[in-house]
């Protein structure tokens, strides 16, 4: 299907999630959880163990009924869709199919059941590089390959929305570094992309926007540079020295806070690198490392979710 012939509902492609709530007997597993996911944007969902987030995808596609509030997928619950493949693709787990059956033969049997025309089977295993593995049975696919072929599946209907929870599970990092470029790629034709991952070094090259939950709530939500900018984690310089006593006293000041980390190293909060090196060739210091430390997702994730994962 082309653009030219999606329905007025699919053009749109924006996830609302509102109020959302799931209680299991004692248990509330998703909190009045509220969010929107917007197309043409990678959206990374993120959370420790037990925060909600397949609980949260799987009321999102109807496989879960809510306890209270709503998830739309432009402006429709997905039950209320119209030949839902054809505007939402989704991949909650890895690929399953018969053993003895092809890579192509599992799509085609997805196709024509879902009213497709047969050729996007070979469509979808082309553009998710199985072409090769075409004719090779599932039972001999490795982990990778087989959430290669879930995308293929999901992107059968060539949908307005795609959906995945921990796509790169079981690829090498050649293939975690394709899948990037695939779903980056999705997003800049005006694809709405909703990612869940626990691989927080590779969402924060991937994502446009980060939704963070812990406990089934909402803890922070916005575009990814802003949510990493935001917290209290400061930039910081690293510098090694063997004369780390000697440039620990030409940095101190009231504005300038030095840490020593032993073996040379200091940690400078307050002055730049700039500042640092001049320091340091005012007072004849040699240097062995000059860097600068800048707030990451993993740093802003820990602190944001400290004490809300699940022990498992």
């Amino acid at each position: 299907m082309t653009d030219g012939q999606r329905s007025p509902t699919d053009a749109d492609g924006k996830i609302v999630v509102s109020g959302l709530t799931k209680q299991y007997n004692n248990v509330r597993a998703v909190d009045n959880l509220s969010f929107t996911v917007e197309p043409g944007r990678v959206t990374g969902f993120l959370g420790p163990n037990g925060a909600g987030k397949t609980t949260t995808l799987r009321m999102l596609l109807n496989l879960v009924t809510p306890t209270a509030g709503t998830a739309t997928i432009s402006g429709q619950r997905y039950a209320d869709l119209a030949e839902p493949l054809r505007h939402v693709g989704a991949v909650l787990e890895a690929s399953s199919a018969h053993k003895g059956r092809t890579g192509i033969n599992h799509l085609r049997v997805i196709a024509a059941a879902a009213g497709l025309p047969r050729g996007r089977a070979d469509e979808a295993l082309a553009l998710v590089g199985l072409t090769p593995a075409a004719k090779r049975k599932f039972k001999g696919y490795s982990l990778g390959m087989r959430q290669r072929l879930g995308i293929a599946a999901a992107m059968l209907g060539d949908p307005r929305v795609l959906i995945l929870d921990e796509p790169a599970n079981g690829l090498d990092p050649e293939g975690i570094r394709w899948m990037r470029g695939f779903l980056k790629a999705l997003a800049a034709e005006g694809r709405t992309v909703l990612v869940s991952s626990h691989l927080l070094s590779e969402m924060q090259l991937l994502a446009d926007d980060v939704v963070i939950i812990a406990a089934g709530k909402l803890v922070r939500q916005g575009p990814m540079s802003e949510v990493v900018g935001s917290m209290s984690q400061t930039t910081r310089v690293r510098v090694r020295t063997p004369q780390a006593d000697t440039l620990a006293g030409a940095l101190d000041g009231p504005s300038v806070t030095v840490e020593k980390a032993g073996d040379g190293l200091l940690l400078v909060s307050g002055a730049d690198a700039a500042a640092v090196g001049r320091a340091a060739l005012a007072n004849q210091v040699e240097l062995h490392e000059l860097t600068t430390e800048r707030p990451d997702l993993e740093g802003v994730f820990l602190e944001l979710t400290a004490g809300k994962a699940e022990i498992r």
